[in-house]
């Protein structure tokens, strides 16, 4: 990691912070004093950026690439909950707030570039700005009401029905997640995903 200070593409990593739905509302002295907490991690396929079960925890904002957040249990077995993408964030602000383990890992589908600071100094921050406060925990709201339809969706739509509804609300994304994490995501195996897609069921 380094400092966003110091990185070699700074100037363009902080036009791209200005488009993150989170940040982009911020004046140049917010943004001046966030910077100095904040870092960028290049993060590979299959990356943790959290460990479900920590409780050291980060904001993250991503600059590019695709992040998913995901639980797991004993057995291994994992459910993907949502994948984010560039101007998106991640976070474990509920959990940090209500001083529990992280419930889920956040990990590096693609390549990406993630900006990443100590949710104590975001929540500092954030404490002192009470509108980008405000913005911030409905982000964080919304965020938890589409995993928890995504959750119903598993269990009221056949399998057409699911991969549809994704291509509706996520468009930008479909083709841009391996098969594997996709089929994933929706409860499916690759295979049957693949045989929907083949026979323009979807």
């Amino acid at each position: 990691m380094t400092s966003l200070a110091n990185h070699p593409e700074r100037n363009v990593i902080r036009l791209l912070l200005k488009q993150n739905e989170v940040l982009k509302d911020l004046d140049d002295v917010d943004r001046e004093r966030l910077e100095p907490h904040m870092s960028v991690y290049d993060g590979n396929k299959g990356d943790f950026l959290l460990y479900q079960g920590m409780r050291e925890m980060e904001q993250y904002f991503i600059i590019d690439g695709i992040l998913k957040r995901v639980v797991s249990n004993k057995e291994g077995k994992e459910m993907i909950l949502r994948f984010a993408d560039e101007r998106d964030m991640e976070t474990s602000y509920a959990a940090w707030r209500l001083h529990t383990p992280a419930p889920y890992g956040i990990v590096c589908v693609t390549k990406a570039r993630v900006v990443r600071m100590p949710l104590t100094e975001w929540a500092a921050f954030l404490d002192s700005r009470p509108k980008a406060k405000e913005a911030f925990e409905y982000c964080v709201m919304r965020v938890m009401s589409e995993i928890m339809a995504h959750t119903i969706t598993l269990h009221l739509l056949d399998a057409p029905g699911r991969v549809h509804r994704f291509v509706r609300k996520h468009p930008d994304l479909v083709d841009r997640i391996p098969q594997k994490q996709l089929a994933s995501h929706l409860n499916l195996s690759a295979e049957t995903l693949s045989r929907l897609r083949h026979s323009g069921k979807i």
